[in-house]
């Protein structure tokens, strides 16, 4: 299981959490995180969003095209392994959302 946290306007939002490459991941806003939601399609709520595949809105996040591939080249991420390539662009996303890897 790997986990990162997710921030809002550099602010702790919540927990990305893959539990199965692929397959299973969880989305969990922080326990008193008041502010507004990293996206419309996850309201801010103190349930956790379960998706059976990477959820939409960080796929959404990911780079394309020639960006993608110097990305899985320079890194030497699996095109498929989506958590990898968001944990290494997660500083550099477009908008207020910014992901980095739990130790």
């Amino acid at each position: 299981m790997r986990r990162a946290n997710v921030f809002m306007h550099g602010k702790s939002a919540g927990t990305l959490e893959e539990l199965e490459q692929g397959k299973k991941y969880i989305f969990r806003y922080r326990e008193g995180y008041a502010g507004p939601p990293i996206s419309l399609t996850i309201p801010v709520t103190q349930q956790e969003y379960a998706f059976e595949m990477f959820p939409p809105f960080f796929d959404g996040l990911l780079p394309e095209g020639a960006q993608l591939e110097g990305l899985l080249r320079q890194r030497k991420i699996d095109r498929n392994d989506l958590f990898s390539q968001i944990v290494a662009v997660g500083q550099d996303l477009v908008g207020a959302v910014t992901v980095e890897e739990q130790a």
